[in-house]
């Protein structure tokens, strides 16, 4: 109810001050067109009398006071016309200035009501762009604000549901898990304690990869870059995870590559995209499959791939595989797998770098390949 009653006391305020400015407007050069006629019409029109007299060849006579008659009836007839059309002009300024305060006004009394709405949560609110002029522009920018503002609390509210799903599974496993000692159902041996000891641990990566995700997306990233030729981030991801895909039978394989690729990059931070990259391409893919690293020069660019044999993404999920907890498969678990934020890091990681990464697939059942591109040292 407040902002409501505040808002006719903001238009009539916002009207007043602009029909007031017109009208100071209008009655200036009202008055500046008056003054002026005062001052000159006497003796413009006694010259024009003059000359008149004397083309007439004196018929007005040489009387003073009926020549002064003549004159002061010109200037009168002069005035009086000044007048009337002053007070005219003054009459359409002021038609004018109403139209064009209304014209004014709307546009921000509709933007003040939206903002009012915004304000209070509901981050739907729009209002039409009157125009191409500056009142165009502003209500653009209004919407453009409202739009983002709508987009950050899609992504909070989100968020928080994404992080609760991933904190519920492993909070009801240990919980189970102990009602179930407690109680005597599960027995008291070193598998039971282990598998409570996953899902802490699970529960100990998530937590410091929300707070890895939360330093990238606000820009505090701290790199502590040196120049590095890219095939030692590669030997070391590689011999990282090379017992992870024996395990599961995948194989694990390096393309021919230049040696001589050389960029200026924080080295740990390079690992850990390589390693959330070699990650992700061994959990997608099933036993018996293939997982190929490459790297080439692209330019004035070194362009490192992970390209796999499993299961592939759809294109209607290629723009958002980079998304925080975003799955392809809306039913597969993680409990084997990451935190679900691994790729989001890495774009944020890459891209404090100056580089970019996308990612590309034929389809379900036909792979995906993982890129991204670093600027050369």
């Amino acid at each position: 109810m407040k902002g409501d009653s505040a808002q006719p006391t903001l238009r009539q305020r916002l009207g007043l001050r602009l029909f007031l400015s017109y009208l100071i407007v209008v009655l200036v050069g009202g008055a500046v067109m008056v003054g002026t006629a005062w001052l000159l019409a006497p003796t413009s029109v006694g010259r024009h009398a003059e000359a008149m007299r004397t083309a007439m060849g004196g018929t007005l006579g040489d009387d003073p006071a009926l020549i002064a008659d003549v004159y002061r009836a010109f200037t009168d007839g002069v005035m009086e016309v000044v007048v009337f059309a002053a007070g005219a002009a003054i009459l359409a300024a002021l038609l004018i200035s109403v139209i064009t305060a209304r014209r004014i006004v709307t546009p921000i009394r509709a933007m003040t009501a939206a903002s009012q709405r915004i304000a209070g949560g509901d981050y739907g609110q729009r209002v039409p762009v009157p125009g191409a002029d500056e009142l165009g522009a502003l209500a653009g920018s209004f919407n453009l604000m409202a739009e983002t503002l709508d987009q950050t609390e899609r992504r909070r509210l989100e968020l928080i549901g994404d992080v609760a799903h991933e904190l519920r599974t492993p909070l009801a496993t240990i919980r189970s898990s102990m009602e179930g000692l407690i109680d005597g159902v599960l027995p008291a041996e070193p598998e039971t304690y282990a598998g409570i000891e996953r899902e802490a641990m699970r529960l100990q990566r998530l937590v410091g990869d929300l707070e890895e995700l939360s330093r990238a997306e606000a820009g505090q990233i701290s790199l502590e870059r040196q120049r590095v030729s890219l095939q030692e981030p590669l030997m070391v991801a590689m011999k990282r995870l090379q017992s992870q895909f024996e395990d599961k039978q995948v194989s694990l394989e390096l393309a021919p590559a230049d040696p001589d690729l050389f960029v200026r990059v924080d080295f740990n931070r390079i690992l850990q995209v390589l390693t959330n990259l070699l990650g992700n391409a061994l959990q997608h893919t099933s036993p018996g499959g293939r997982v190929i690293l490459s790297v080439r020069r692209d330019g004035n660019s070194a362009r490192v791939s992970v390209s796999d044999t499993g299961a592939g993404i759809g294109p209607e999920h290629l723009p958002h595989v980079f998304e925080r907890f975003y799955r392809v498969d809306k039913s597969r678990s993680r409990a084997g797998g990451g935190s679900g934020i691994g790729l989001t890091i890495s774009r944020h990681l890459v891209e404090a770098h100056g580089g970019q990464i996308w990612a590309a697939s034929d389809g379900l059942g036909r792979g995906s390949t993982f890129t991204f591109r670093l600027p050369l040292d």
